[in-house]
């Protein structure tokens, strides 16, 4: 049971929040910033959630795969109902919903992905009724191996299309670096191949960054279909890399705003922070989401 010491610190926070004016946690620049809860596995999803709101972001991307603490067999109706209670008390937006899948994977594995977009379409309806929400995912494979399987990503892209745009849901597919769709022409050659409108971009220049493709290259070629940002930086190469969180490489965020903003973007911008990361000893996501609001936060004021 909840002590009345509890009750009113609880209290104290939400006024907190609400006295809080939107201007001052991020600019009002149709640039929403975001946090993606995948760098806060080891988070309380509550707890996670207020120092997001508290930090002074607008929006949370939830992490679906297993073991994070909003995998959809974990959300009770309940339970459901109350993150979204709790989201619109915190004032935050749900920009995406994190699935990791692939278009390689065996015929079993892919029955999965199928259900595993079902049950990201549900939880989507229960959190956003009104406002149609995001699913977005990695698409597997090797960069060698794309002549040999690209025909068969386009067949299983398409059924994953299906099943998004039955469910309501906007699938936005994202290039990596170490995957079969690892430039923008081959991520705009499979959406140009499945023709779908519930397939768009999730756009990560950290990827195209360590192919050796400009920012003003991959933003303008990929601009147009975005639907999802992600932000990290990066140092290396397409062979051997480290992600780094945004401000800690060599990305000029005033400029990549700038360019944003330029060819017409409006829409969630989150913090990605890297598996190799946030595995590391030490790691304090925390501190690690307070360090990257501040640095974007001020890019985006003098962008």
């Amino acid at each position: 049971m909840q002590t009345r010491r509890q009750f009113l610190q609880h209290t104290a926070s939400i006024a907190a929040l609400a006295a809080l004016p939107f201007p001052s946690r991020a600019a009002d620049t149709g640039i929403s910033l975001g946090f993606s809860l995948y760098g806060m596995k080891t988070v309380p999803l509550d707890e996670a959630l207020r120092a997001c709101a508290e930090i002074g972001y607008r929006n949370v991307e939830l992490t679906l795969t297993p073991g994070f603490p909003t995998e959809p067999k974990l959300l009770s109706a309940d339970a459901r109902k109350n993150l979204r209670a709790r989201l619109a008390t915190l004032r935050l937006e749900v920009s995406a919903l994190m699935l990791n899948m692939s278009l390689t994977a065996d015929d079993a594995a892919h029955a999965k992905n199928l259900d595993a977009l079902k049950d990201a379409a549900q939880l989507a309806r229960d959190l956003s009724p009104r406002q149609p929400l995001i699913a977005e995912t990695v698409l597997g494979g090797k960069p060698a191996q794309w002549d040999d399987i690209k025909e068969r990503m386009v067949e299983r892209l398409q059924s994953w299309a299906a099943v998004a745009k039955a469910g309501g849901l906007t699938l936005a597919i994202k290039a990596h670096v170490g995957n079969a769709v690892n430039s923008p022409e081959r991520l705009l050659w499979l959406l140009e191949k499945v023709n779908s409108p519930a397939v768009k971009v999730g756009y990560d220049f950290s990827h195209f960054q360590l192919a050796g493709v400009s920012l003003a290259d991959s933003m303008k070629a990929l601009l147009p279909q975005t639907r999802f940002i992600h932000l990290k930086d990066a140092t290396g190469d397409a062979k051997k890399f480290q992600f780094l969180l945004p401000g800690e490489g060599s990305t000029d965020y005033v400029a990549y705003f700038k360019l944003l903003k330029q060819l017409g973007y409006n829409g969630a911008a989150v913090v990605e922070v890297s598996g190799q990361i946030f595995n590391k000893p030490g790691y304090d996501p925390i501190a690690a989401a307070k360090k990257c609001f501040a640095t974007l936060s001020a890019a985006l004021a003098r962008a």
